[in-house]
């Protein structure tokens, strides 16, 4: 499924993992449906969405379909963010003092045609006579 906006139509989707500070085993099923509603809540404050969400003791995986304006980083900082506040509130413990999630995370872009195909199909399209672009 496309996004359609005003000037432009996406299909941009990642795979998002998020740990926990030190990878501290801190997680149970309670506390990760509330990191899920939390995740839940910002997705739709900022316009994405979250496909798919799971979690283990220390870490999360959620799948997200977002708009080209905003940054993954963007998504993560808000995600992580708004979910240890919550979490603080919630007086679950925390790994380490203040913090819940390691400031690191993964992301990869998943889903459309593999490079190959790509690649192929780029190479496969005609150009202009006289264009000047030599072919790779």
């Amino acid at each position: 499924m496309y996004r359609r906006e005003r000037h432009s139509v996406t299909d941009l989707k990642i795979h998002l993992v998020c740990v926990t500070k030190y990878r501290k085993q801190v997680f149970t099923n309670e506390s990760l449906k509330l990191i899920e509603e939390s995740f839940l809540t910002v997705a739709s404050s900022m316009n994405f969405q979250i496909l798919e969400f799971h979690g283990e003791a220390d870490h999360v995986h959620a799948l997200i379909e977002y708009p080209p304006k905003i940054s993954i980083s963007e998504i993560v900082n808000a995600l992580k963010g708004v979910s240890s506040r919550k979490y603080g509130q919630a007086g679950l413990l925390k790994p380490h003092k203040q913090a819940l999630w390691s400031p690191s995370y993964f992301a990869v872009s998943v889903g459309g045609a593999p490079l190959e195909v790509l690649k192929q199909y780029i190479k496969e399209q005609s150009r202009p006579k006289g264009s000047g672009l030599a072919s790779h």
